[in-house]
């Protein structure tokens, strides 16, 4: 398949002309992630997304990665409010005391539940029955903000103590990781994330 036949086919939410937003559309968005560590660090990205374009996530995300030392759960989970300072200085990342301390508690969330014994990957996706939902759509635009399955997870997540996990940004995270794929059926990637 030809760069212009891609582009042609491509979902319309990804424009053509930033590189960055193409490649992510191209290798990342819809493929279905199965380990736990990079399921939380998405998690935590979609949050931090909340009341921004997901493309200002893309441009800091190396500078976030850095910062919160590599989305390592159990270095988070054991910054202090020093941590929280410097982090407030750091232009690399998003500069919110909420979404910061929310990805602080996040970690420590996600290493209770390792530490008892509890598989967040397989939680995660039982949200949708362990297997990515298929869609259907001929246009992006069909896709819904929400669905059931993501007002679920939305609950859980909560119910369980994690920030900035609405069911819009939820469903948002479940199709970046996978778990439906909502690539239009006129886009190259449908098929290849699993789509017929």
């Amino acid at each position: 398949m030809t760069e212009s036949e891609k582009a042609e086919g491509r979902c319309g939410w990804c424009g053509t002309t930033d590189a960055l937003y193409v490649d992510y559309h191209d290798t990342e968005w819809g493929v279905p992630e199965y380990d736990a560590r990079a399921l939380w660090e998405k998690l935590v990205l979609d949050g931090m997304q909340a009341g921004l374009a997901w493309i200002t996530i893309l441009r800091k995300r190396d500078g976030i990665r850095a910062a919160f030392d590599g989305f390592d759960p159990d270095k988070i989970a054991a910054y202090t409010d020093a941590d929280v300072e410097r982090l407030l200085g750091d232009t690399r990342i998003i500069r919110s005391r909420a979404k910061i301390v929310a990805t602080i508690e996040s970690a420590r969330l996600f290493i209770q539940m390792r530490d008892s014994g509890e598989d967040f990957t397989a939680w995660i996706w039982s949200f949708v029955g362990g297997t990515p939902i298929q869609n259907q759509w001929g246009d992006y635009r069909e896709a819904p903000t929400q669905t059931e399955q993501s007002q679920a997870l939305s609950k859980a997540l909560k119910k369980r103590g994690f920030k900035f996990v609405g069911p819009v940004i939820v469903y948002a995270f479940m199709q970046a990781v996978g778990m439906v794929n909502d690539h239009q059926t006129t886009c190259f990637r449908h098929k290849e994330t699993g789509g017929v």
